[in-house]
């Protein structure tokens, strides 16, 4: 039976062994040199006072992990959040992205963000089918702005409106103080 539930400081080694193949192989990250899990369990512990970091887990392990982090550093950004996913090789192809992805999504409305944006490097076909099947809209490439494995990449970005923007907008709640809102724990429950 799967679960979907927050991440938790003892999964930052199921989280690097996720990551590590991307950093080394692949071009989902631009990260060249891999981190540590120590790096891993300090990145989720930053994160998580403010944005979601959910994980995907069956049978006592995590099999994707899915978060959010602040977009730009200035203020006035304060309501759009950058979104990442990372699913284990054995795990993909199932439909996890899109379910762990919608719930990340979910939460992100109850904290108040209006706006998710993913970046993806291109061609991403199943990163791209997934975004736009989520309700994610093409928003612009930046040409040639990415240098690994020996060539250059061009990285898209897709954004999508997570509910209306407010004027003026009420704060964003941190995702901490979530942790007792029924709905939270409703759509935690969800795979």
């Amino acid at each position: 039976m799967a679960t979907i539930r927050i991440a938790r400081e003892q999964d930052a080694e199921a989280i690097h062994a996720i990551y590590a193949p991307h950093v080394t192989d692949g071009v989902a990250t631009f990260e060249n040199v891999v981190p540590g899990t120590a790096a891993m369990r300090e990145r989720l512990l930053a994160r998580l006072p403010l944005y979601p970091w959910l994980v995907w887990e069956e049978a006592g392990a995590v099999l994707a992990y899915a978060y959010a982090g602040r977009f730009r550093e200035r203020a006035a950004y304060d309501w759009i959040a950058e979104t990442s996913i990372y699913v284990h090789p054995s795990a993909q192809r199932r439909g996890i992205a899109r379910r762990l992805y919608g719930v990340l999504l979910d939460a992100m409305r109850l904290q108040g963000l209006t706006q998710a944006v993913g970046v993806i490097t291109l061609p991403g076909t199943a990163s791209v089918a997934m975004h736009e099947a989520l309700g994610f809209a093409p928003a612009g490439v930046w040409r040639q702005s990415g240098w690994k494995l020996g060539q250059w990449w061009d990285v898209g970005v897709w954004q999508k409106e997570l509910q209306p923007a407010a004027c003026p907008p009420a704060p964003v709640r941190p995702f901490a103080a979530l942790a007792g809102d029924p709905a939270l724990h409703a759509l935690l429950g969800r795979t």
